[in-house]
């Protein structure tokens, strides 16, 4: 680290060395620690942003100033630089101590009592952490991971330019859109009764930002979403790397993501080990039914097997008439106490039952559902590949909940079998193929399946023959694609729908007229039919990337001041009650309020 020199301090307290001993130095920081020796004799730690040193207190006047002080007080410290005695080699500046001559208060800590140890701070209570967060966020580990995401989008920023992209800002007051999630609304003071929203994505802008003639956009763009919380998706705000591209398909954004995302995987990664290019291309329906899901984790070398036909009609109950898949699992080493707890668990996450049997180191069927498969088991062992040790885990029901079941199985059997699962590693694939339309499950009808602005594959072509009742729409798949890493999700991307007859006709399947779609999205179908390229783009999550990236499991650690799951900024008291002439300029009356 280089010498640093302000008003406030000659030095930073983490960049003193033994070559500095006999210097007068200032510090500036935070008061970490006081330990009293005796009268005349104590150390205090002095911390900033790069590091800490200890301060030797040798004077009674030095030792009682200090005394007066709480933690956290932030102070300056002039003295002289000294080597060290008993040396911390743990500590950068463990060689070396200062001998102050002076101490001034900058900014007094007037709380005896902190809310938790700032260094242990990462054990208290989620919400006294959101609560305090600036007290949170000078414990160094959490600090770290605010640090590591500053790097990442700098690094991210700077592999986009040299691909020739530009950064180019999208409005964050815009109108509303059906993208998918509840948008947060913003009321108009100037037009009553009328609201911007916030943008769910810059997916509309980019995208008239190819209609416009630009022809690579990024940006690291902020999305607002209305949805509940989970481990890897913050309420409220999130971040992304959005990008379009002109006269570009799917080849195209994979060229660019292949190059630019495993670098910096394996630069700034807690695993130095990324895939390289191609990444492997899963297509979604093999994904289910290998997987059992579109998110597949694969460090874990463990497949689904189809065994409905084989075990459908063993005479277990719960098999009858239902789909049943099998995860099989050599050389296995749970017990049956282990097994119980696994097979719980995935009930929990899944809504269904998991059921299993072994074929143990003798060959013979034991535990789980073994009766109902022993008359069969000449059949099961040739069928399933199976070896003595062996674990089969199971699931049955409708072929999408059995499939959900059987991942969910599989991914906890991953991550119990080591000999299974190849942690240190930052596995990527590309998941393809995804249907253009489902039924919805709750309206019954017809519904786009993801992205309504995806183009479909084979064009118009495919469109009019299902309009002509030609082919089944449901056949229908989208030149769509998910960017997953290590079983999260990071991006959904697509080749987009440029075409305003084929866009109409797609809409169209849906139960939307013409005049709906221009309704809808007025700018842009309009822009289409002043004659678009074709474009494609993607937007991985900044808050996922940089989640995996440090080994947390939970999106709030690398997020400076995220919100809880309940969606609320416990430190800043949002959201909150506003004044009643607020509410008056803009129109607006509360008809209801939470109890």
């Amino acid at each position: 680290m280089g010498e640093t020199t302000t008003f406030y301090r000659t030095h930073t307290c983490g960049e003193l060395r033994v070559e500095q001993v006999g210097q007068t130095v200032t510090l500036a920081g935070w008061m970490e620690n006081l330990r009293e020796v005796g009268q005349n004799l104590a150390f205090l730690v002095l911390r900033d942003f790069y590091g800490t040193t200890q301060v030797v207190l040798e004077t009674e006047e030095t030792v009682q100033a200090a005394k007066e002080l709480n933690k956290e007080t932030v102070i300056s410290v002039t003295g002289v630089v000294r080597e060290r005695d008993s040396k911390n080699p743990k500590q950068p500046t463990g060689d070396i101590e200062v001998v102050p001559s002076k101490i001034e208060v900058l900014g007094r800590c007037r709380h005896n009592e902190l809310p938790f140890p700032i260094n242990r701070s990462r054990e208290a209570d989620e919400s006294a952490r959101l609560k305090y967060r600036y007290l949170d966020l000078r414990n160094r580990s959490v600090q770290q991971n605010i640090v590591l995401r500053c790097q990442v989008v700098s690094a991210l920023r700077a592999a986009m330019t040299d691909h020739g992209f530009l950064e180019i800002t999208t409005p964050i007051l815009t109108a509303s859109s059906p993208e998918g999630a509840r948008d947060y609304l913003v009321p108009s003071r100037k037009h009553p009764g009328k609201f911007y929203a916030l943008p769910q994505a810059p997916q509309q802008f980019k995208q008239l930002l190819m209609a416009s003639g630009f022809d690579k956009y990024f940006q690291i763009a902020p999305c607002f979403r209305d949805e509940d919380a989970r481990g890897d998706r913050s309420p409220g705000e999130f971040y992304q790397l959005d990008m379009e591209m002109a006269f570009a398909n799917q080849e195209d954004v994979f060229a660019v993501l292949e190059d630019v995302l495993p670098p910096i995987f394996a630069k700034y990664g807690k695993y130095n080990t990324a895939s390289a290019a191609p990444f492997r291309r899963i297509p979604y329906l093999e994904a289910m039914e290998q997987y059992g899901t579109d998110k597949p984790d694969l460090r874990i070398d463990l497949t689904l097997t189809d065994a409905t036909e084989l075990l459908s009609d063993c005479g277990f109950p719960p098999f009858e008439s239902q789909t049943v898949k099998a995860v099989v699992v050599s050389d296995f080493e749970g017990t049956r106490k282990q097994i119980d707890k696994l097979c719980a668990d995935v009930e929990v996450q899944s809504g269904s039952k998991a059921y299993w049997f072994r074929l143990d180191e003798k060959g013979e069927l034991v535990g789980g559902i073994s009766k109902f498969v022993q008359p069969i088991k000449d059949q099961v062992v040739e069928a399933l590949g199976l070896e003595p040790n062996t674990f089969v885990g199971l699931s049955a029901g409708a072929k999408s909940a059995s499939q959900k079941t059987a991942g969910v199985l599989l991914k906890m059997l991953g991550a119990f079998c080591p000999n299974h699962f190849q942690k240190e590693q930052y596995a990527f694939c590309w998941i393809v193929d995804f249907p253009m339309y489902e039924i919805g499950e709750e309206s019954g009808e017809l519904e786009f399946c993801h992205n309504p602005f995806s183009m479909p594959a084979g064009g118009l072509d495919t469109i009019e023959k299902a309009i002509k009742g030609e082919i089944d729409p449901l056949s229908i798949t989208a030149d769509q694609y998910d960017l997953v890493c290590n079983g999260v999700e990071l991006s959904s991307g697509a080749v987009r729908n440029h075409d305003p007859e084929i866009m109409i006709k797609a809409f169209w399947m849906v139960g939307l007229k013409e005049e709906d779609v221009r309704k809808k999205f007025p700018a842009m179908y309009n822009a289409f039919t002043y004659g678009a390229p074709p474009h494609a783009g993607i937007a991985p999550g900044v808050d996922r990337m940089v989640m995996l990236l440090s080994g947390e499991e939970s999106i709030r650690e690398v997020i400076p001041f995220p919100m809880n799951k309940n969606a609320q900024d416990l430190m800043m008291g949002a959201p909150s009650v506003v004044e009643q002439n607020q509410l008056d300029e803009l129109s607006i009356a509360i008809t209801h309020t939470e109890e």
